[in-house]
């Protein structure tokens, strides 16, 4: 029977080897997402959402359009940036900015809607 000796410097290679292996699973968590609904489903989110960013519109496409600013948007377990754009007015109605209000279990959406006077 032969046996084969490893050699110090294999053994550091090898050692090194598992060590950066084992620390680079040890950062692996599979664990499922908490699911928060947002905007569009009725849902509460518990993170609040980040300061609102400044847009500068250029000028309207037309005569008679309104500028609807960006807001952020609860999407994929974070808040997502939804960029302004240009919308024709519409005759009667008023454009009711999106918001997050602050509630008892957490944040929620209102607004983003076109209302009657």
């Amino acid at each position: 029977m032969t046996t084969t000796k490893v050699t110090f410097p294999v053994r550091r290679a090898l050692a090194v080897t598992m060590l950066v292996f084992g620390t680079g699973l040890a950062g692996c968590v599979v664990a499922p997402y908490p699911h928060q609904r947002g905007h569009g489903d009725g849902g509460v989110v518990v993170v609040e959402p980040p300061p609102v960013r400044i847009e500068r519109p250029g000028p309207p496409p037309a005569v008679g359009y309104l500028w609807i600013e960006g807001f952020w948007n609860w999407s994929g377990g974070r808040h997502v940036w939804m960029a302004g754009h240009w919308e024709p007015q519409r005759q009667g109605q008023r454009w009711e900015p999106r918001r997050w209000e602050r509630g008892q279990r957490g944040w929620e959406q209102r607004g983003g809607e076109w209302r009657r006077h």
